[in-house]
């Protein structure tokens, strides 16, 4: 999911942006959602710190309380998110060189007074490539919209009952995905272990493997009994290995 957090105290400023991205999106059949703040506060830091899949930061450098500056240091620095693009959109273009010298890797650094939205267009198109380009990712078209799902977000992909679909489950959210397991299998990487028919697990989210009630506790608090007798063996010494 590709997910547009926008930062503006200007209200109706901000809903030209919003647009901008909707009618940009519009033609890329991509699954993404805007959301949008009129300062930082702390409700934006609660979405900051969630894990809602791949995030693209437009902020205003002054909107209370704090800055879009302060607040990308706290992106970069506390929540040791660099993933994640962050792009500065303001009228005070003398904050340019603080900006971009403070090596919080800012995608751009856009003024409101110079052609604003034609170059919120081209930032856009730079997403979208960098979007696409990112860590390994699973891609699939469901309903004419295409979705990737970043192989780190997911914890565990389960077939679903009587289809040849798979449920996905992410940190953020469960999809529907329309390939069978074994197509997933052959897709995937080492971090995925199959450990039953139906059920295929991202190792790294394991917290812990308890034999005795065969349940495998995800570091998320998910958890599964979904074991075949066979990979027992398997699962204990990756857990054994690996922890």
């Amino acid at each position: 999911m590709l997910n547009f957090i926008v930062c503006e105290d200007d209200h109706k400023f901000r809903q030209q942006v919003k647009q901008q991205i909707n009618n940009f999106m519009m033609n890329c059949d991509m699954s993404y959602r805007v959301y949008e703040f009129d300062g930082y506060d702390k409700e934006f830091e609660n979405l900051a710190t969630s894990d809602i899949g791949f995030k693209v930061y437009l902020l205003d450098i002054k909107a209370k309380p704090g800055s879009g500056i302060d607040a990308a240091r706290y992106i970069r620095e506390e929540l040791d998110d660099w993933i994640s693009l962050i792009v500065i959109i303001t009228a005070f273009s003398e904050y340019r060189y603080e900006a971009l010298t403070n090596r919080l890797f800012l995608l751009d650094f856009i003024s409101k007074v110079d052609h604003c939205m034609e170059k919120l267009k081209d930032v856009l198109k730079i997403i979208m490539k960098n979007y696409g380009n990112r860590g390994k990712t699973l891609s699939y078209e469901y309903n004419y919209v295409v979705y990737q799902i970043e192989y780190r977000h997911i914890v565990y992909i389960e077939k679903e009952q009587d289809s040849k679909r798979c449920i996905v489950q992410t940190t953020y959210g469960n999809f529907k995905v329309p390939k069978s397991i074994i197509e997933l299998e052959k897709i995937l990487d080492k971090r995925f272990l199959k450990v039953h028919r139906s059920l295929i697990v991202n190792t790294e989210k394991i917290q812990k493997y308890d034999i005795k009630e065969n349940e495998i506790i995800f570091n998320n608090g998910m958890s599964t009994n979904l074991i075949a007798r066979s990979k027992k063996k398997e699962l204990i010494e990756y857990v054994t290995t690996n922890h």
